[in-house]
Formats: C-alpha cells, sequence, structure tokens
C-alpha cells in the first residue's frame, strides 16, 4: 500500500514539475514600437542620417516590451543572461537597417549599445517566450511583415510636414492589423506636437495583435504633424536618450 501511495505521490510532483516549467509569460502583453526618425530630427534632438547612410527612410523599430495590465511593466529581470551579439549575427545586417539608435541617428551609430539596452531591460523578462535569437527575430518579422509607411501613405497620410487627424492615423493602421495603435508625440522646435512613436499591442507570445489596454495617446493633439525626414545631416546636437525608455 505505502509502495502505491510513494508511486502516485511521484506522478503528481512530477506532473506538477512538468507543468511548473511549461508556465507561460508571469506578463499580459507587449508593446512593439517603432518611431519616425524625422520627428527627432524635427525637435533638434538628434542628428539625421547622412546620405551614404546604412539606414533607411522608414519608421525604424525601438523594441519589444512585455507589459502587466495594471501599467506597469518587469525591466532587468535577468542579469545572467546579458545581450550577446554573437547569438544575433545572423540579423545584424538586417538590425542595422531596421533598428538603429534614434539618439545618434548617424553613421556610424551606436546600435549595439541600443541592442544590448533592449534586451537587458526588457528581452531579460521574456525568456518564458524567447531567447535572444527570436527575440530580436521577432521585431524583424513584424518589421518586415508590417511597413507601417506604406500603410500610412495608402490613406494619404505622408511624411510631408503637414498636420493629420490623431484618429486618421489610428484608423488607417487599424483597418490593416483589425486593432488602433498608441500614438507617442513628440514636440518640433514651434512647440507644435508631431507622430514619433507608433504602439502596437501583440498577445503575451508575441503571435497575435490584440486591443491595447492603454495607449499613450495624451502626449498628442487632435491633429499631429508628420515631420519630413531630411537627406541631408542635420546640425542639431546628437542627443541619446535611449537608456530612459
Amino acid at each position: 500500500m505505502r509502495g502505491i501511495f510513494f508511486i502516485v505521490s511521484f506522478l503528481v510532483l512530477q506532473s506538477l514539475v512538468v507543468s511548473s516549467s511549461k508556465a507561460g509569460p508571469d506578463f499580459n502583453f507587449f508593446y512593439w514600437v517603432t518611431y519616425w526618425p524625422g520627428a527627432i530630427c524635427d525637435s533638434q534632438k538628434g542628428c539625421c542620417p547622412p546620405t551614404k547612410c546604412n539606414t533607411e527612410s522608414d519608421f525604424m523599430i525601438h523594441g519589444l516590451w512585455p507589459q502587466f495590465i495594471n501599467g506597469t511593466w518587469p525591466a532587468f529581470c535577468d542579469q545572467s543572461n546579458l545581450f550577446d551579439i554573437s547569438k544575433v549575427s545572423d540579423l545584424v545586417s538586417k538590425m542595422e537597417k531596421k533598428w538603429t539608435e534614434w539618439g545618434v541617428y548617424t553613421c556610424p551609430s551606436n546600435e549595439t549599445k541600443l541592442w544590448e539596452h533592449e534586451w537587458d531591460k526588457h528581452g531579460t523578462c521574456v525568456q518564458s517566450v524567447f531567447d535572444q535569437h527570436s527575440y530580436f527575430q521577432t521585431s524583424l518579422k513584424f518589421r518586415q511583415r508590417f511597413n507601417l509607411l506604406d500603410i500610412l501613405r495608402q490613406k494619404g497620410i505622408k511624411p510631408n510636414g503637414e498636420f493629420y487627424g490623431l484618429d486618421e492615423i489610428k484608423n488607417a493602421i487599424k483597418c490593416v492589423i483589425g486593432f488602433a495603435p498608441g500614438i507617442e508625440c513628440n514636440e518640433d522646435v514651434e512647440g507644435k506636437k508631431q507622430l514619433f512613436q507608433i504602439y502596437i499591442c501583440l498577445d503575451n507570445h508575441a503571435k497575435e495583435f490584440v486591443e491595447c489596454p492603454y495607449v499613450p495617446d495624451k502626449s498628442c493633439a487632435s491633429k499631429i504633424k508628420f515631420p519630413k525626414l531630411p537627406k541631408r545631416d542635420s546640425l542639431g546636437e546628437s542627443l541619446s536618450v535611449m537608456s530612459s525608455v
């Protein structure tokens, strides 16, 4: 009888261990965030890309951030598994074009520092879902799958320095992905609100788009500027601010 009890107890304990090892992420959703480099140039808080540059005149990836439903987020969760560029060596050429640092948007820039920051702060908190390679690869896949600049242009919303309705911009993206994004604005040198970052929400495995529980729209006006992206170097001072986000 004791032998049977021992076997049953062992099987129950084993099932609990297996169940624990397969536990899902303890955060609720992801923000996938891209930014418009022209909003950095236009605010004179960064350098614009030289004509001979490896980057593209397009929205750039900022990061893939785990979020809690209550408005907070985890950060710097595992200092034993910090960024190792050798683990993403096959992705570097794409990352150099699509995932550049906004504060020093010039060539050569310091993308490696940005990638390191994004993994160490955000990526180390999502290891139940991603390793380093799949974390960066997932962001690149979404960037390749959804060209936000083309989506906006198809609705007549262009980076020409003109003003567009905030809802107009959100609805253009919603028509394609099914959910309204969050829009973050900064200000140009005249203090006018302009399109800066776009927040798209994903489920906690970063597989499907979901409704954003909350979005950073309070920084915008009802109409916002879509700044141009100059083709020549800006004389603005290079200011790296990535480490704060």
